[in-house]
């Protein structure tokens, strides 16, 4: 399947873009935002279903928006002077890996366990329990196991959580206070260098995406060559 690899660039004069792909605002808009550049009609799962996987990047010209998906967004989709889009396909990044092969990752991901009921119930701990520091590293070095690579550098630092609220269908605007779901992600950016053991799992990683809360921002792998170690 191929992949395709979009940059987002806001408008310096859209509002709406800058509110959007802004730090410390809900996901949603975002979110649904993303969604809104691809077909209607699929029922359910349509993230999945064009494989979406995004995060907002921010660089010394503001936030960009960065997206991948198995088929391109339709830069029509987008409100006037919203931004532009630019899409690359993947093909030939992916059919270059192999073993051995070094390189620059990025992923911002929410490390989280899940206790077991008795250790929920004996130390008092809430159903997803997020990582911090040592601990995210870890979860990191697993993930990365799980998708073919030996971690050889690590840098991670943690970002604004995603939020958000969820309403059931129809409910009336002065019912959202007391018949919402609150959405809440714990994330933190993972950089580094690693080398691909089993270039099969990694691009199964880069198309599924790393971990919950892949709708909200969290899981895309991005990888680029780097120089071999010394």
């Amino acid at each position: 399947m191929t992949l395709y690899l979009t940059r987002l660039t806001p408008h310096p004069a859209s509002r709406q873009a800058q509110q959007e792909l802004g730090a410390g605002t809900h996901h949603g808009p975002l979110h649904r935002r993303v969604m809104s550049l691809f077909p209607d009609g699929v029922a359910e799962q349509a993230r999945a279903h064009f494989g979406i996987l995004f995060r907002v990047e921010d660089t010394p010209r503001g936030s960009h928006l960065l997206m991948q998906s198995n088929q391109p967004p339709d830069p029509r989709r987008l409100p006037a002077q919203y931004g532009t889009l630019t899409t690359r396909p993947l093909a030939g990044l992916l059919d270059a890996l192999e073993p051995g092969l070094t390189l620059h990752y990025r992923c911002t991901a929410s490390p989280v366990r899940k206790p077991g009921h008795t250790t929920r119930a004996h130390y008092n701990l809430p159903a997803v329990v997020p990582l911090n520091g040592a601990a995210a590293d870890d979860w990191w070095q697993r993930q990365a196991d799980n998708a073919g690579l030996k971690v050889l550098t690590l840098h991670s630092q943690p970002v604004d959580a995603a939020r958000d609220r969820q309403y059931p269908a129809g409910t009336a605007p002065a019912d959202r206070a007391r018949n919402s779901n609150r959405i809440h992600h714990h994330r933190v950016r993972f950089d580094g260098t690693a080398a691909v053991i089993d270039p099969d799992l990694l691009r199964t990683a880069i198309r599924n995406g790393i971990g919950r809360g892949k709708a909200y921002g969290c899981g895309l792998l991005s990888i680029a060559p780097a120089p071999a170690p010394a």
